[in-house]
């Protein structure tokens, strides 16, 4: 997996994650957390039509969003968005594979064409075809994306799916025995050094009521999800700065082959991870 910094500005490839946002019950609290977090500052935010949409930047480049929630019902969650250069044929072959649209591939102005997905075992990922919006800015470097994963159970249904709708190339590894599979763009020699995202199974452990897996992160009662990275100068810093802000530490700092990372609870209840490589 490689954590260059990349300052980003070219078409992303299909399946490839160009972007991310956070929906909030509270986006000004948002702003403080994250601000003061990973140094963010923000635009004024789109109008109502755009649901008043605050978009966050690390040197003037676009990192993230953050959204308000328009139904105190829906979940307050990061969502990470794939590319893809026709969103509506890749909703068709979404369900095709026995996934699900959320939300219908819908234009957004200008900027660009956005659907909600869940793969066979629920979990939701966004799709994004670029307008005049091309996505990230800027990835692996601190403050900004550099990697996903899907957690999932049944690795039979998971895989197909993603790598018949996406053409991912796949490989796996076994991280502390805890199985794990990274994707590649197609066309792309399958490997850490292209991957892209990954799947993670849920371990065996997790199965049992009560249990707290192997991964010190995943809960018995979690269903199948996307967990978003964001890179970091200090993990250890940057964990102990989100608990004085309000926020939780789901995971603490561990070491892993790519770095140390921990996985956290914001001062809202959503959840994303950060890795210091």
């Amino acid at each position: 997996m490689d954590y260059a910094e990349r300052d980003t500005g070219d078409e992303y490839a299909e399946g490839v994650p160009c972007w991310a946002d956070a929906m909030l019950p509270d986006v000004e609290g948002g702003k403080r957390f994250y601000g003061e977090l990973f140094g963010w500052t923000f635009d004024e935010g789109a109008g109502p039509e755009y649901g008043h949409y605050a978009q966050a930047y690390v040197d003037g480049r676009a990192v993230a969003a953050l959204a308000p929630k328009a139904d105190g019902r829906m979940p307050t969650v990061w969502t990470v968005y794939l590319a893809t250069p026709d969103a509506a044929a890749l909703a068709g072959r979404i369900k095709a594979a026995g996934g699900s649209m959320v939300t219908e591939a819908m234009a957004v102005g200008s900027f660009g064409t956005m659907g909600l997905a869940a793969d066979p075992e629920g979990a939701v990922f966004g799709l994004w075809q670029a307008g005049t919006h091309r996505g990230f800015g800027l990835t692996q470097a601190p403050g900004a994306f550099c990697w996903t994963e899907v957690y999932s159970r049944d690795k039979d249904r998971v895989d197909p799916f993603y790598e018949g709708v996406f053409g991912y190339r796949g490989h796996d590894l076994d991280l502390s025995g805890v199985a794990f599979r990274t994707w590649s763009p197609a066309g792309s020699e399958p490997g850490p050094d292209t991957a892209v995202g990954g799947r993670q199974l849920f371990p065996a452990a997790a199965d049992a009521v009560g249990a707290r897996s192997a991964d010190g992160y995943s809960t018995p009662e979690m269903p199948p999800h996307f967990l978003v990275y964001f890179t970091v100068a200090d993990a250890d810093a940057t964990t102990g700065a989100a608990t004085r802000l309000g926020g939780r530490a789901l995971m603490p700092p561990t070491d892993i082959p790519y770095g140390r990372m921990s996985v956290i609870r914001d001062n809202q209840g959503a959840v994303f991870a950060v890795l210091q490589d």
